[in-house]
């Protein structure tokens, strides 16, 4: 079986050769594609030694399936002319998620969204993806009317780039006691071009409330993707979402509070024991013991981590949770590498 990886170079695309890696497909061939400066380069995989090529290339090849994560508009050029070919394309970009036809998936909620015709399968957003898999069967048993989310996500959702912002300046700031609200122009000066942010402020030492673009009524891409694809994923746009998204100065993962609120009323220990029987989801929850889950909890773990679970007390049948999860495995590789696993099955 032949797999295409568009994007393999990037932080994702790394990761997803990875999990291909660990999940049973290193004996198959894996046809690595990335833009033309990463072309001809090698990389490793499972013991061996792959050749980067152009999406062009990998296209030629005719491979069976192919995970993308090179972007929006990478995607859009490409994805339609690998399914042309024949091939079944799971895309990690906003590119098609949104689209009546191409299916939202987390396999443990709505891999059945997916059909014998669809070539193009969208990946959800990574805040989406720990946030739906968290509460869904607590939608399925009470029904969600309405969800208060708020995020405060790790600096790998925007790449390598923000990755290198933080490094650079925590060295710089090991030797100057300045914190300034904008990106200082000596810091700019005297680290020079390998200091290229990634944000218009500093990230070390601080967060801001801003993940994606603006848009006109003040929300963010991001907090709309929140909206979005949470209706279409629990397959009930109904539930009223609204969301403030913040990026925060952290590489394990991205962190979510969520305030639930039902249609029913809910027994909380039903509520724990619905949450510890979803596949993918640990319950760490156990306050007296000051355990709960943390972006070192799931720092390269493919499970998506629940705690500080308790009833909201301001009005009924509310309530509050946290939850974690590594935006580069369960929100982004490892949900794309599972969506393969259970196409591969169905085949």
């Amino acid at each position: 079986m032949k797999i295409a990886v568009v994007g393999a170079t990037g932080l994702v695309g790394s990761v997803m050769l990875e999990e291909l890696s660990l999940r049973g497909f290193a004996n198959h061939e894996i046809i690595p594609a990335a833009s033309p400066k990463s072309v001809g380069k090698t990389i490793d995989f499972a013991g061996r030694k792959l050749t980067v090529v152009s999406p062009e290339e990998a296209i030629a090849q005719k491979p069976q399936y192919a995970i993308f994560s090179a972007g929006a508009s990478t995607s859009r050029k490409y994805a339609p002319l690998f399914a042309e070919v024949g091939c079944t394309v799971v895309d990690n970009s906003s590119c098609w998620r949104m689209h009546d036809d191409v299916p939202l998936v987390v396999p443990e909620i709505n891999m059945n969204a997916v059909g014998p015709n669809h070539r193009i399968i969208a990946n959800p957003n990574c805040s989406t993806i720990q946030m739906v898999l968290a509460v869904s069967r607590l939608h399925w048993r009470y029904q969600i009317k309405r969800l208060v989310i708020s995020t405060y996500q790790s600096i790998t959702g925007t790449g390598i780039k923000a990755v290198r912002q933080l490094e650079a300046e925590e060295d710089y700031f090991a030797h100057h006691e300045v914190l300034s609200s904008q990106l200082g122009e000596t810091m700019m000066q005297e680290l020079g071009d390998q200091y290229q942010p990634a944000y218009p402020y500093q990230i070390f030492r601080n967060l801001f409330p801003h993940g994606g673009d603006f848009n006109p009524d003040g929300y963010t891409t991001e907090e709309q993707k929140l909206v979005d694809e949470t209706r279409k994923i629990l397959g009930d746009p109904n539930i009223q979402v609204t969301a403030t998204v913040a990026r925060v100065p952290v590489v394990g993962g991205h962190s979510e509070a969520v305030n639930i609120e039902f249609y029913n009323e809910y027994d909380i220990n039903e509520v724990r024991q619905l949450i510890t029987d979803t596949p993918g989801v640990i319950l760490a929850d156990d306050p007296a013991h000051n355990l709960y889950p943390m972006p070192i909890t799931a720092h390269n773990r493919p499970e998506v981590f629940v705690g500080r679970v308790r009833r909201d007390n301001t009005q009924p049948c509310t309530l509050n949770l946290w939850c974690v999860g590594d935006n580069l495995r369960k929100g982004a590789a490892t949900n794309a590498v599972q969506i393969l696993e259970r196409l591969v099955k169905k085949a």
